[in-house]
Formats: C-alpha cells, structure tokens, sequence
C-alpha cells in the first residue's frame, strides 16, 4: 500500500471510532452481508474483533476453524474457500499457518480476501491498528522514533508494523538476540522515508524513543531453542527500563502476552502510557474500515 492509501484507510478507520467503541447505534453499510471467518489458527483479538466490526457494520458472521471444519478431515484451505464462496458470502477473511495462504485464496476466489495472518508473513491489519494507536498517541507518526523488540523474525506482526511505521517516516529500531532478528531487515530502508536499525543492546535502542512494542516469543514456531535463559533480563520491557523512557513515550504490544517474560505487569498495566488495550479498541475501527473499502462500501 501507498502512504496515500495508508492514510485512507486511517481516516476511515477514525471516522468509524465511536461506533467501534458502541457509542453510536451500529451502521448498515454492509447491508447484511455475509462474511465468512476462516481462521485456522488460535486467536482472539483478531478474530472477536472482525466479527464485532462486522456486527457494528450491520453484516452477519460465518465462523469456521480447522477443527470445527472438514479441514479436519484433510480438505485444503482453498477448497474449503471456495466451497465457503460458493455459500454466496461477500468475503472471506483468512488467517492460516501458511505463509502466502491469503494470497493464495485471493488468486483463486472472486469475492475479496482479507488476511488476518499468514504464517510468518503479514498481519496487515494488525499494522495499521498499530499506527492508528501511534498516531493518536504521539500526533503523528512521521519523525517518531519506534523500538520493535522480541522474535522479529517469526513475528509476521512486526513485518506489517515495519512496513507502515517507515512508510509513514517513523524511524524503526528491531531489537532482540542475533538468532531472532536479522540485520537484512535493514533492506527495507533505501524504497521508505523512514530508517530500519537492527540492534542487540535493549538499553542501547531505547535511547530517544517515542514508543516500544514489545513481541512474545513464538514457542509455536520454534522459537524457544532460539533464547537464553536470561532473556527477560536482557529483552524484557521491565520497571526499571520503562522509567528510563521519556515521559510521552508509550508501550505496545499486539498480544497474547506473556507478563514476566517480555513485559512486567507494571508496565503492561500502567494507566497512562500503556496503549496495549487501546489498540484492540482500534483494531475494531481499522478492520470496519478494512471491510468497507474491500466490499466498496465507503
């Protein structure tokens, strides 16, 4: 997506806030339209949030997951799309252990794609709930300097995040140990108004930041062979660094979380630079908006 495009999608997305939030009587741009969650991964935010923006959109869900499916039985994600298709929904959106997969379905369905996490690819819409949240948060997202920190390189959420953060000229710190974060990360920065910094040293990184989003180890994708013992202390987001930050700085993190591994629950909790839960509240806006513009209904 273009930074024009991006910022679209923001302002949609902020424009429906309130009906997000259920402060004003749900929308019927979505005409009771079916769409269809195919979500063959575990998730919550994701998941809860595309069927609450499709309720606050006036359309109507149809939940499926691998085990609730003939997935179990051994048919392919495509097929089972497009079977789903075939039911007449209006679109279908995916999240799967295939990296690619929404690809893959969007190349062979009529009706729109979303993808809600392909492996260890993307999480588009996960991206722009982040910027909505550091746009708010900080004014602008232009000129800030962020600090990504944990499995950068399982993390298809810091892919997506990366991408929007530089395209809207944040400068991006990913940090984490040398067997989780690449220094090819770098390449994105020569195509982007903002920079890309790959970094080891947590305390180094932290220096003249705006906000820190902090990542869970992906256990389920290996990851845990990949970290020390000692990782909490030297990659975790504890008091001590947290008020080392400056006093605007705010914290993330997409979720689940795991507190006392790559977060304190002072900080995740902290009631006035936490925005970990003001980004599920903007998750639903961005995926209305999502919605809206995929079926042409802004």
């Amino acid at each position: 997506m273009s930074r024009a495009q991006i910022e679209g999608i923001l302002a949609a997305a902020e424009s429906n806030l309130q009906r997000a939030q259920g402060l004003v009587p749900r929308g019927q741009s979505l005409g009771d339209k079916i769409i269809a969650n195919m979500f063959f991964e575990d998730s919550t935010r994701t998941r809860c949030s595309f069927e609450t923006a499709t309720f606050r959109l006036g359309g109507q869900v149809l939940n499926l997951t691998a085990t609730g499916s003939s997935a179990a039985k051994g048919e392919s994600l495509l097929d089972t799309a497009l079977n789903v298709e075939a039911m007449g929904v209006a679109a279908i959106v995916v999240r799967c252990a295939i990296s690619g997969g929404a690809k893959l379905l969007a190349d062979a369905c009529k009706c729109p794609v979303i993808n809600a996490g392909d492996g260890r690819h993307e999480h588009p819409t996960q991206g722009l709930l982040d910027l909505a949240t550091v746009r708010e948060s900080l004014g602008t997202v232009a000129g800030k300097t962020l600090v990504i920190v944990g499995d950068i390189t399982n993390s298809r959420v810091a892919r997506s995040a990366l991408h929007g953060l530089v395209a809207l000229g944040a400068d991006v710190r990913l940090v984490g140990p040398p067997t989780l974060v690449s220094r090819a990360f770098e390449a994105i920065t020569p195509s982007r108004p903002g920079q890309v910094r790959v970094m080891y040293d947590f305390d180094e990184a932290l220096e003249g930041a705006d906000g820190v989003m902090m990542l869970r180890v992906q256990l389920e994708r290996a990851a845990g062979a990949a970290i020390s013992s000692d990782y909490h202390e030297l990659y975790g987001l504890t008091r001590e660094r947290f008020a080392r930050l400056a006093p605007h700085a705010v914290v993330m993190h997409p979720g689940p979380m795991n507190r006392g591994v790559e977060i304190d629950d002072a900080v995740a909790d902290d009631p006035t630079r936490s925005r970990i839960l003001r980004q599920v509240t903007w998750g639903v806006a961005v995926r209305m908006a999502v919605l809206e513009h995929s079926l042409r209904c802004d």
